[in-house]
């Protein structure tokens, strides 16, 4: 998402498909996009960065807004996740991403107009078709999962989560446990807070996203800046460093767990790759948890309009 929007003045677009074939040559094999990001420009770029190893790798991408007239850099109109917006919109990620096939296409939000087991069997539809291969949630409620599992089954939700929003611990992962459905949580290292990178002094460009979000406000940053200094602690003992750390808590908790941090940069890319070979052994774990555990997250993790958009 990056690579093209919401995080202030995108990179060159051909520096970005560089780094993401760099990506593929360090051993990752999951790329996760959609339309709405840009709109429609990162699509475009992870299709053109992916097309000369399409079959080493599996791309997920959404669908969910309505995007009729919308121009790169504006705002959906909406959600729209009719059936004949879903078609549409698959044959237009399959043409952006130079690919005959969504490895897994997901709702990118639920939208509260159209019944999700309407959606699920459109899905369905496009997987009989071979247009895609399975199907995933975003930020959808225990019952909305349910819902739409009986009718396909869902392969994967992805939810923020991380080590400073960890309100999935309560119902939706017991689910996917329950269900045996995979968990790909956005967001893993806070949106670049839990780097130690960030603190009350920065300042967010006014096309970064983060200054609308609560939770970074400057005396919010202040105060969260103590799950940082947990991570800090930590990663001196394991000579890593705090993005790592994050990264390798949620590893931790599931195999089914697959984390998706994002960048821009080639050095940051090494750093998180390399989470994956750091262990943090249940002495390390109970630290982190016993720690956390005294410490409140503050502030909310979207704005009021974006909040009403997840599915409870």
């Amino acid at each position: 998402m990056g690579m093209s929007f919401s995080y202030g003045t995108p990179p060159p677009v051909p520096e970005m498909v560089k780094l993401i074939r760099a990506t593929v040559d360090r051993g990752v094999t999951f790329f996760d996009t959609a339309q709405v990001y840009g709109p429609f420009i990162n699509e475009e770029l992870v299709g053109e960065a992916l097309e000369p190893v399409r079959d080493r790798v599996v791309i997920a991408t959404k669908f969910g807004w309505d995007l009729a007239g919308v121009q790169v850099g504006e705002r959906a109109k909406g959600l729209d996740s009719r059936p004949e917006t879903i078609r549409s919109s698959v044959d237009d990620s399959l043409r952006r991403l130079r690919t005959d096939y969504i490895d897994l296409l997901y709702q990118h939000r639920v939208d509260p107009n159209v019944p999700i087991e309407d959606v699920a069997g459109t899905v369905k539809e496009l997987i009989a078709a071979g247009k895609v291969r399975h199907f995933g949630l975003s930020e959808a409620g225990v019952q909305t999962i349910r819902r739409a599992h009986a009718v396909q089954p869902v392969t994967a939700l992805q939810s923020e989560y991380s080590l400073w929003w960890r309100e999935p611990e309560e119902a939706i992962i017991p689910t996917l446990a329950e269900l045996e459905i995979g968990f790909v949580p956005f967001s893993p290292l806070g949106k670049g807070f839990l780097t130690g990178k960030i603190d009350e002094s920065t300042e967010f460009s006014d096309d970064d996203f983060r200054k609308t979000v609560p939770r970074f406000d400057a005396e919010n940053r202040k105060a969260n800046r103590a799950f940082v200094e947990l991570l800090e602690r930590i990663a001196a003992e394991k000579r890593a460093t705090p993005a790592q750390v994050a990264l390798a808590w949620i590893l931790a908790q599931s195999l089914s767990f697959v984390p998706i941090p994002g960048t821009t940069k080639v050095a940051r890319m090494e750093e998180n790759t390399a989470a994956a070979d750091l262990e943090l052994t249940n002495e390390d774990l109970f630290e982190i948890e016993e720690a956390a555990s005294r410490i409140s997250a503050q502030g909310a993790r979207y704005s009021e309009a974006n909040q009403r958009m997840i599915d409870r």
